[in-house]
């Protein structure tokens, strides 16, 4: 890219003196590429000045500071050398959720000359800038602090779904309460007696038994019933009785035919 505009810090300090109010002008000068990250991180943009920072190097930058905490960055703009770039900076004192849902209110672009750039940001950029401000503001009073998801409430009664090697969805018949059986059966669950339990069959797609169980789920905690979903546990082999181990010992002591002769 172009090697930094020398005049940069003139400009700041001219258009801080154009814009209305009070306003200081605070310019930066960085030798390393990382040191613009600090700044550059609270940009309040979207649109091509959070472009030019995240694809240039930047050798220097200014921060206007006006009343009311207002905030603006200027640099120059790669590649057109009789242009640079304003744009907000994110509000100091605010938390991430009170600025977050506000749209930012992006930068532009302005002459080399301050009195038209001071007539450019007074315009077009200062307006959407006090609108976004007045959001945040507005966010901080009515949610001060960020809306954690709360953990669910203590549940008197649960139900524990099995998923059964063979496919089946069920439930042990003395595992489910008295009032869980009838939303079972709305969900298409069936009650298998040589089983002894709730069963939604295998013969149902992975598909659809994904979206009956997320019902009955939904149906169950509106009930106030917790719902657990869980694997069954892997069947093990039985031991082999004692006269069984014998018995096999036996036949493999037995000497073959072969062997005799």
């Amino acid at each position: 890219m172009p090697p930094s505009r020398t005049d940069l810090s003139a400009f700041a300090a001219a258009l801080a003196e154009r814009l209305p109010g009070a306003w200081t002008s605070e310019y930066h000068r960085h030798p390393a590429y990382e040191n613009q990250f600090p700044t550059v991180d609270g940009l309040w943009d979207a649109g091509h000045v959070d472009y030019i920072v995240s694809q240039y190097v930047l050798g220097h930058d200014a921060v206007l500071h006006g009343p009311h905490g207002q905030q603006l960055y200027v640099t120059d703009r790669p590649l057109y050398r009789h242009q640079f770039v304003v744009a907000p900076l994110e509000p100091e004192g605010f938390k991430t959720h009170q600025i977050s849902p506000v749209r930012e209110p992006d930068g532009i672009a302005v002459p080399n000359d301050p009195v038209r750039a001071a007539a450019a940001v007074i315009r077009r950029l200062l307006p959407r800038y006090q609108v976004a401000l007045d959001a945040v503001r507005h966010n901080a009073l009515v949610q001060p602090e960020p809306p954690h998801r709360q953990p669910a409430p203590e549940v008197a009664q649960a139900l524990t779904l099995v998923w059964y090697p063979d496919g089946v969805v069920g439930a042990p018949y003395d595992s489910v309460p008295e009032e869980a059986r009838m939303t079972l059966f709305g969900c298409n669950f069936q009650y298998s007696p040589h089983e002894s339990a709730f069963v939604l069959p295998a013969s149902y797609s992975s598909k659809e038994r994904a979206l009956l169980v997320q019902l009955v789920a939904l149906r169950l905690t509106l009930q106030g019933i917790g719902v657990n979903f869980r694997r069954a546990a892997p069947l093990s082999s039985p031991p082999a009785s004692a006269a069984a181990s014998k018995a096999l010992t036996t036949v493999s002591a037995a000497p073959t035919s072969a062997t005799r002769r």
